[in-house]
């Protein structure tokens, strides 16, 4: 099952949604995460933290969840 995500923009980075969704706090974190073990976006895997994420894209992290971008 996929948790909601509500972004109030046309879209947001792979890396602002990770900070979104409290798993890490700086973006240094951030960067060096998606360096070393990636989040899957939409069933491929990705490493750069400026991937645009759409309502509807489904972000899945190890270890951690899964998560469904929504509009307001």
């Amino acid at each position: 099952m996929h948790e909601n995500v509500e972004i109030n923009t046309e879209y947001i980075t792979l890396g602002q949604f990770i900070k979104l969704i409290n798993i890490l706090e700086s973006g240094g974190m951030v960067k060096a995460f998606l360096q070393d073990q990636g989040a899957v976006v939409n069933g491929e895997l990705e490493h750069r933290r400026g991937r645009k994420l759409y309502p509807g894209d489904v972000v899945e992290i190890e270890s951690i969840g899964s998560y469904t971008v929504t509009k307001e």
